[in-house]
């Protein structure tokens, strides 16, 4: 199984955004930030999920377990549902993406447990 942690992060609410990656495969740590320009932290959240799983299918991967400290994120994936219509084409494009993998698990965990929290803030200096 692939553990991935994952965040999206911005400095102001909209301001400059950042996503952070970690993914852990077979012993394995891959630390990866994406500068994501400006919108709101849900929306960075969001963006970040998508961009992990896009990664997911690119490298074929078939059991995958994400974990975030977004509790809206965590909820919005399990109850195929968001309240706020603005975040609804990144919750659909999600679901879409989550059907090209086998196995798919997602877990709220701590910020302070988030591997990916500090991957997000540095995103965000590279805007």
């Amino acid at each position: 199984m692939v553990e991935i942690f994952i965040d999206g992060a911005s400095a102001g609410n909209p301001g400059p955004s950042g996503a952070g990656i970690f993914i852990k495969e077979n012993g394995k740590a891959e630390s990866l930030s994406f500068p994501l320009g400006t919108m709101e932290n849900h929306e960075a959240e969001f963006c970040a999920f998508i961009k992990a799983l896009e990664i997911c299918i690119e490298r074929k991967y078939t059991v995958v377990s994400f974990k975030t400290d977004s509790d809206l994120l965590v909820r919005s994936v399990e109850n195929e549902f968001v309240k706020n219509k603005r975040y609804m084409p990144f919750l659909d494009k999600s679901l879409l993406l989550i059907k090209n993998i086998e196995l798919f698990f997602i877990k709220w965990v701590p910020r302070k447990e988030n591997k990916a929290d500090g991957l997000a803030r540095k995103a965000i200096q590279n805007n």
